[in-house]
């Protein structure tokens, strides 16, 4: 049985002018340079440089089949969430984009499999959009991390989260709109810092903002990037929980006592990586993940876990596809 990645994104190739459909603005858009290449542009601004293989099915099948892959999760690129808009236009775009998402993942329909976005600054929106996309075909929703200065123990989105539980629908979580400075700004310092920071910053709020105690554990949640630094530093997360409870210690349970609530993807790169995941959450709360198409993601996909000799085969085989089938549910 072949590999299920749950961490790939897309863009379409075309999409409306987000101006005129829903209202004055610096938006997304796409410059076209070739029939294979593209620039995300924001307002005038060069955003990212893409290839067809953020659109083209085909093109994903053929690297998917390059690299062993039996199913990719096609999630929106965070750039197209729109957090910061008012509701009413964040869910124009979403419905736009989830769309076009389908059509993007028609031609395999049985290997692709579209997660929507929602416009996560409304919860009520969000809620009624991902029914939407899900009775349309979509099997999941991926979210940022955050809104603004709202991490993800704000009631709105915990709203959100036990509406995804109530419905079956499983949440992926992924780091997005990272804080900049001039230190950031070199490096792509805000990718190999910020979304790392990001994530683990996430993790700590759903647990010590005591979103596990309101959700039910029948939520399927995932975080991105094998969940930041989290891992590594859960030890130091409980020290603090257990000494500073005053400040800390606001959560029914430790955060140790969570870990069975979420799973995170392989995209670590390195083995001894990997080993930290699987040492503090088990072989059982890890996905394989890629990032693709792009160029910081892992290709061959799920390479990591095929270097980590630590695993054995039931865990590898847990890692590569049997834990996306109970979070996908197939």
């Amino acid at each position: 049985m072949g590999t299920i990645d749950v961490h790939t994104h897309y863009v379409p190739s075309a999409w409306p002018d987000l101006s005129t459909r829903v209202g004055p603005g610096i938006w997304p858009s796409l410059r076209v340079d070739s029939e294979r290449h593209a620039m995300i542009m924001l307002g005038t601004a060069e955003f990212r440089r893409i290839g067809a293989d953020c659109w083209d099915a085909e093109a994903r099948l053929s690297d998917m089949d390059a690299d062993g892959v039996d199913i990719q999760v096609v999630s929106p690129t965070p750039v197209f969430f729109c957090y910061d808009r008012p509701g009413d236009e964040a869910v124009k775009v979403a419905r736009i984009f989830n769309d076009l998402a389908l059509e993007i993942c028609e031609p395999a329909r049985d290997r692709l499999l579209p997660f929507a976005q929602v416009p996560l600054q409304d919860p009520d929106a969000a809620c009624a959009e991902v029914d939407r996309a899900v009775a349309s075909g979509h099997v999941g929703v991926e979210i940022g991390n955050h809104v603004g200065d709202l991490d993800l123990d704000h009631e709105g989105i915990v709203m959100f989260l036990q509406h995804c539980a109530d419905r079956g629908v499983p949440v992926f979580v992924h780091p997005w709109d990272m804080a900049g400075s001039p230190r950031l700004d070199r490096w792509m310092a805000r990718w190999l810092t910020g979304m790392p920071a990001e994530t683990h910053l996430s993790i700590i709020a759903m647990m010590l903002g005591g979103v596990f105690d309101r959700v039910p554990p029948t939520l399927r949640l995932a975080f991105a990037h094998g969940g930041g630094s989290f891992a590594f530093w859960l030890g130091r997360f409980e020290n603090a929980w257990h000494r500073r409870p005053d400040l800390i210690g606001v959560s029914e349970l430790p955060p140790s006592g969570y870990l069975d609530r979420f799973s995170v993807d392989s995209v670590v790169f390195e083995p001894a990586a990997l080993r930290v995941l699987v040492d503090t959450l088990g072989a059982r709360r890890v996905m394989v993940g890629s990032d693709y198409p792009y160029p910081l993601g892992e290709r061959p996909v799920g390479a990591v876990v095929h270097r980590a000799d630590f695993l054995d085969d039931a865990e590898k085989d847990l890692i590569r596809h049997g834990n996306a089938r109970r979070f996908l549910a197939l």
